[in-house]
């Protein structure tokens, strides 16, 4: 098999939970060489997070970890410790990447920040990962997906005008897209670094990186900005625009978006083109007025119950309605379009067997996206790593393993 698009791009790894890991498996699962280094003993805190295989809570079994790792190798090492910092420093020689997601502050007082490293590589790309970025008021705040979603705006949008905000987006969309969003500012800095010859800090924040989303946020932002306009909660409960929501259906729900100019497809898609004409709510004007709603939804909603989720998204579609299933996890995993395209990957661990992880963000024929090793296990590589590259003798590392630098 050709090359892949990152292949001698060497990375050090040294992120954890989330934002981070990913950002450093986009480069990895494109061919790039990522070393990931864990704390000895205990390894990145996703280890301790599930879902886990089988429901055992294995720190090798970790769902999380296993898919933020692939195609990575790992090694343990104490970096508080005077042995530690050389042994970063002698990495960092031969890499083109390092990757940080310590509190701003850290690295410093390791006496491993950009400016001490980039004595040693002046051609290192330097990312730092971090709530708040490296400097500002907040630079020293700690914060979660929460605090982070809340304080850039999106949840003061969500929820019903009369409670308090909502955070809508359930799960860590704010941290994996930061992970998306640093992986695209580390390879335009390295495409710099390979044209002038200088490497250079990138300073990552998570709340700035949420800032650029469109989910919810951007049109509030600019209201703002253009107009001092603030916007305010709505109360779902009390729209009469119709059918646009989530449906119950015979076998779970479905949703769509077919108001205003695409009221004629609703009559299609149910086989009623009577509906189409039919003055109660054939324009924008009347299907705000109160009380059409509910006739309407008289007649939609048992139409709905008729039919399955594929029967109604089927026949939405054959009348060009804005539609989607509601689709569980099983559904997904199964769908068949998914399958077709091949975006599932069977990825085979020790610990684990053969595993269905999500698969190529992208597909791209002459940038193949591949699978060459699974997450690794904690200190897996660090025999290769240190008597390989370091030329350590095995006594050495019996005796670095004992004294809990690795």
């Amino acid at each position: 098999m050709k090359d892949q698009a990152l292949s001698g791009v060497r990375v050090l790894d040294l992120t954890w939970y989330i934002s981070g890991p990913y950002c450093t498996k986009l480069l990895a699962d494109y061919g790039a060489e990522v070393l990931k280094v864990e704390r000895p003993g205990e390894g990145d805190p996703t280890r301790k997070m599930g879902p886990f295989f089988k429901d055992d809570p294995h720190p090798e079994k970790s769902g999380l970890f296993l898919y933020l790792n692939t195609n990575k190798k790992g090694i343990t090492l104490n970096l508080k410790s005077s042995w530690g910092k050389d042994v970063i420093k002698e990495l960092v020689k031969d890499v083109d990447i390092l990757v940080e997601s310590f509190s701003p502050g850290v690295m410093e007082r390791l006496g491993l920040s950009y400016e001490d490293l980039e004595k040693i590589n002046p051609r290192l790309v330097f990312t730092s990962i971090s709530n708040f970025g490296q400097f500002g008021p907040y630079r020293d705040y700690k914060a979660s997906e929460l605090i982070i979603y809340g304080m850039g705006g999106a949840m003061n949008e969500e929820g019903l005008p009369d409670r308090e905000p909502l955070k809508k987006a359930t799960g860590t969309p704010v941290l994996f897209s930061t992970g998306n969003m640093a992986a695209l500012a580390v390879m335009i800095a390295l495409y710099q670094a390979r044209v002038d010859g200088t490497g250079q800090q990138i300073d990552f924040s998570l709340m700035e990186a949420q800032m650029e989303s469109v989910d919810r946020r951007m049109s509030c932002l600019v209201a703002y900005a253009y107009n001092n306009e603030i916007t305010n909660r709505s109360d779902v409960r009390a729209r009469p625009v119709y059918p646009v929501g989530t449906y119950p259906c015979k076998d779970g729900w479905w949703g769509m978006n077919a108001m205003g100019v695409q009221w004629h497809t609703v009559g299609k898609m149910m086989g009623m083109p009577e509906l189409i004409d039919d003055p109660r709510w054939n324009n924008m004007i009347v299907q705000t007025t109160p009380g059409h709603r509910e006739e309407f939804m008289a007649i939609f909603i048992p139409w709905c119950l008729e039919h399955t989720k594929e029967e109604c998204v089927g026949a939405a579609q054959m009348a060009q309605a804005n539609c989607s299933p509601m689709s569980t996890m099983e559904e997904v995993v199964n769908d068949p379009h998914l399958r077709e395209r091949g975006f599932w990957a069977e990825i085979d661990h020790p610990f684990t067997g053969k595993l269905t992880y999500p698969g190529r963000p992208f597909l791209a024929k002459d940038m193949p996206w591949l699978i060459r090793r699974p997450a690794p296990l904690l200190g897996q590589h660090n025999e290769e790593v240190y008597c390989g590259k370091l030329r350590y003798s095995k006594k050495d590392l019996v005796k670095l393993k004992e004294t809990g630098c690795i």
